[in-house]
Protein backbone atom coordinates (compact mmCIF):
# COMPACT_ATOMS: atom_id res chain seq x y z
CA UNK A 1 0.00 0.00 0.00
CA UNK A 2 1.61 3.31 -1.08
CA UNK A 3 0.65 6.66 0.16
CA UNK A 4 3.17 8.22 -2.00
CA UNK A 5 3.06 8.22 -5.89
CA UNK A 6 6.66 7.85 -7.26
CA UNK A 7 7.88 11.19 -9.70
CA UNK A 8 9.65 10.93 -12.43
CA UNK A 9 11.25 13.72 -13.94
CA UNK A 10 10.44 14.97 -17.30
CA UNK A 11 12.80 15.32 -19.47
CA UNK A 12 13.70 19.12 -21.36
CA UNK A 13 11.95 19.33 -24.84
CA UNK A 14 13.96 19.36 -27.38
CA UNK A 15 14.85 23.28 -28.33
CA UNK A 16 12.86 23.97 -31.48
CA UNK A 17 14.33 25.82 -34.44
CA UNK A 18 12.03 29.17 -32.82
CA UNK A 19 13.17 28.26 -29.56
CA UNK A 20 15.44 30.57 -27.29
CA UNK A 21 18.98 28.86 -26.16
CA UNK A 22 19.81 27.50 -23.58
CA UNK A 23 22.19 28.36 -21.15
CA UNK A 24 22.03 32.04 -21.35
CA UNK A 25 25.66 32.84 -20.99
CA UNK A 26 26.50 36.07 -19.23
CA UNK A 27 23.16 36.58 -18.38
CA UNK A 28 23.24 34.09 -16.15
CA UNK A 29 26.22 35.63 -14.10
CA UNK A 30 24.67 39.12 -14.40
CA UNK A 31 22.68 39.13 -10.98
CA UNK A 32 26.04 37.91 -9.01
CA UNK A 33 28.09 40.43 -11.01
CA UNK A 34 25.84 43.30 -9.74
CA UNK A 35 26.02 42.05 -6.40
CA UNK A 36 29.33 42.79 -6.42
CA UNK A 37 29.06 45.87 -7.73
CA UNK A 38 26.99 47.37 -5.23
CA UNK A 39 29.52 45.55 -2.48
CA UNK A 40 32.42 47.28 -3.84
CA UNK A 41 30.46 50.97 -4.29
CA UNK A 42 28.41 50.57 -0.87
CA UNK A 43 30.69 48.99 1.19
CA UNK A 44 34.00 48.73 0.28
CA UNK A 45 35.28 51.69 -1.64
CA UNK A 46 33.99 54.43 1.11
CA UNK A 47 35.59 52.39 3.88
CA UNK A 48 39.20 52.47 2.12
CA UNK A 49 38.59 56.07 1.44
CA UNK A 50 37.80 56.27 5.43
CA UNK A 51 40.90 54.52 6.14
CA UNK A 52 43.32 56.50 3.86
CA UNK A 53 41.87 60.06 5.23
CA UNK A 54 42.21 58.70 8.93
CA UNK A 55 45.57 57.51 8.09
CA UNK A 56 46.46 60.87 6.57
CA UNK A 57 45.17 62.85 9.68
CA UNK A 58 47.52 60.84 12.11
CA UNK A 59 50.38 61.15 10.10
CA UNK A 60 50.14 65.01 10.05
CA UNK A 61 49.10 64.91 14.00
CA UNK A 62 51.91 67.35 15.76
CA UNK A 63 52.46 67.61 19.66
CA UNK A 64 49.82 70.75 20.94
CA UNK A 65 47.34 69.15 18.77
CA UNK A 66 43.92 69.24 19.74
CA UNK A 67 41.82 66.03 19.35
CA UNK A 68 38.71 64.07 19.85
CA UNK A 69 39.69 60.58 20.98
CA UNK A 70 37.13 57.23 20.08
CA UNK A 71 35.73 57.22 23.07
CA UNK A 72 34.83 61.59 22.91
CA UNK A 73 37.47 62.95 25.31
CA UNK A 74 38.79 66.34 24.35
CA UNK A 75 42.73 66.15 24.42
CA UNK A 76 45.49 67.70 23.77
CA UNK A 77 48.62 65.89 22.33
CA UNK A 78 51.98 65.73 24.95
CA UNK A 79 53.89 63.23 23.21
CA UNK A 80 53.29 61.30 19.97
CA UNK A 81 54.23 57.86 18.92
CA UNK A 82 53.14 55.32 16.33
CA UNK A 83 51.60 52.72 18.00
CA UNK A 84 50.79 54.99 21.75
CA UNK A 85 50.54 58.73 22.32
CA UNK A 86 50.30 60.71 25.49
CA UNK A 87 47.12 63.21 25.38
CA UNK A 88 46.72 65.79 28.33
CA UNK A 89 42.77 65.69 29.31
CA UNK A 90 42.91 68.37 32.06
CA UNK A 91 45.68 70.20 33.56
CA UNK A 92 48.32 67.67 34.88
CA UNK A 93 46.36 64.56 33.98
CA UNK A 94 47.85 62.81 30.97
CA UNK A 95 46.75 59.31 29.23
CA UNK A 96 48.28 57.27 27.11
CA UNK A 97 46.40 55.93 24.53
CA UNK A 98 46.33 53.95 20.98
CA UNK A 99 47.15 56.38 18.19
CA UNK A 100 44.49 55.03 16.00
CA UNK A 101 41.96 56.20 18.78
CA UNK A 102 41.90 59.58 17.60
CA UNK A 103 39.25 60.44 15.55
CA UNK A 104 39.33 63.97 15.01
CA UNK A 105 41.94 67.06 14.78
CA UNK A 106 40.11 70.15 16.30
CA UNK A 107 40.37 73.57 15.59
CA UNK A 108 43.05 75.27 18.13
CA UNK A 109 41.34 76.95 21.25
CA UNK A 110 38.80 74.37 21.11
CA UNK A 111 39.69 72.67 24.84
CA UNK A 112 39.29 76.56 26.34
CA UNK A 113 36.39 77.42 24.98
CA UNK A 114 34.86 74.30 25.87
CA UNK A 115 35.39 74.70 29.53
Amino acid sequence: MHFIANAYAAAAPAAGPGAPPQGGGLITFLPIILIVLVFYFFLIRPQSKMRREQKAMIAALTVGDEVVTASGLLARVVELGPLYSTVEIASGVRVKIQTTTIQQVLPKGTIDKAQ
